[in-house]
């Protein structure tokens, strides 16, 4: 464990515990000589930092250590977990997004279970009572809307509050191969987006606290007593590969390369497939004509359980292969949006208050509703994505794609 890294890292994909059929492709492009090793496969590497502490682990369904979690590996080094912080969806991951979810046990190891996603998102003195040390362990996507990077800066706002140092096992980002989309302003900022960053950051989660620390843009100017376990075999050219899906509605890669896109939808009135097989990767609408793809929304327990448009049919279009162009090229994709848009907008609505959130500003559905081209979109985040990457240039810890 460092607190700065060497070049180390070949281009390269990590191993997957399980192909996706429809990605297999991808897959055969994995090489199986030189794979990724996660931060939290390292164990030599922290572990004995960990010996005679009372230990609070984040943690959810991605930590795995190979194919054991992290919290039975700790439990069975004779390490002492006294309690686990979970994220969004909870630490099983089958809780749909926005879910509420309260605090509990983990049948297995008799753990308590102590939220951060719900009416509290940073634990309190009480919570962090009685601990020496910290370990986070999340699969981040690479998309400032997806929280676990806020579940992050929360904890370690408190552990800088409570002086708690926090070890960040950190994981390869999925989407880390590029940079793109409008940076967020500062009147923008919540549970969705908390910093100046834009929608791909193209920073794995040991860069992004970094930076977090860095720029001090934690409450008061904090600096979180930050360490890392990095990643080997990792470079920001890599297309790695999750082992397990990081949320019940990302449920293989071809939706994790379309998720940065697709989830700007989620703050209008068009489906992203929840509640079916394919969420994050068709969209539709009950009112649009022109799309080949026909799909119904049901209720999928622990998944969907009231998405939009249920029951009801959504005409619009299967994206799935398009996903292999942004595995190629990376990039955000703004077309189906302004297709959408320009089928749908004359209906009342066709955004509500979350989009704003999503986009990190109003000026993107401005733009839209303007009928502005894409090309000029793009070109008005051309300013805000310079000044980003001289300020993430600064906290990369792996070769980048540049």
């Amino acid at each position: 464990m460092r607190k700065a890294i060497p070049a180390i890292l070949a281009f390269i994909v990590s191993v997957s515990l399980s192909a996706q059929p429809d990605l297999r492709r991808l897959a055969e492009s994995s090489s199986i000589n030189n794979p990724v090793i996660p931060g939290a496969w390292r164990t030599e590497e922290y572990f004995p930092l960990l010996k005679a502490k009372h230990v609070g682990v984040v943690a959810n369904q991605t930590s795995l250590i190979r194919e054991v979690h992290l919290v039975d590996s700790l439990l069975s080094a004779g390490i002492t977990v006294v309690k686990v912080f979970t994220p969004e969806h909870g630490f099983r991951g089958n809780a749909e997004a926005g879910a509420s979810i309260g605090n509990d046990w983990d049948s297995r190891s008799g753990l308590p279970l102590i939220s951060l996603y719900g009416d509290r998102k940073k634990p309190g003195k009480a919570e962090l009572e009685g601990l020496d040390i910290v370990i986070f362990d999340l699969q981040d996507v690479g998309a400032r809307f997806y929280t676990y990077i806020s579940t992050m800066t929360y904890m370690m706002e408190a552990c800088a509050e409570n002086n708690i140092p926090l070890i960040l096992l950190d994981r390869p980002n999925p989407n880390g191969f590029y940079v793109d989309g409008p940076v967020l302003k500062p009147e923008f900022s919540s549970f969705v987006g908390l910093h100046p960053v834009p929608v791909v950051h193209g920073m794995t989660m040991a860069e992004y606290a970094r930076m977090v620390n860095g720029e001090r843009w934690l409450k008061n100017g904090a600096e979180c007593n930050l360490t890392w376990v990095p990643c080997k075999g990792y470079t920001h050219k890599s297309r790695y590969r999750l082992p397990v899906r990081p949320s019940p509605n990302l449920p293989d890669m071809a939706s994790v390369y379309l998720y940065p896109s697709l989830c700007f939808f989620e703050g209008t009135v068009v489906s992203v497939g929840r509640g079916t097989k394919s969420p994050f990767t068709v969209i539709g609408h009950p009112d649009f004509t022109y799309g080949s793809h026909v799909f119904r929304p049901v209720q999928i327990k622990g998944v969907s359980e009231n998405p939009p448009h249920k029951g009801v049919d959504c005409y619009g279009y299967n994206l799935r292969e398009r996903s292999d162009e942004i595995y190629e090229n990376g990039g955000l994709r703004l077309e189906w949006l302004v297709e959408m848009y320009k089928a749908l907008g004359s209906k009342p609505g066709f955004f509500n208050n979350f989009f704003d959130k999503l986009a990190g500003t109003d000026e993107l559905r401005r733009q839209i509703q303007a009928g502005v081209s894409e090309i000029k979109i793009r070109e008005s985040w051309e300013t805000g994505l310079q000044k980003f990457k001289e300020i993430r240039n600064k906290y990369l810890l792996y070769p980048d794609f540049e």
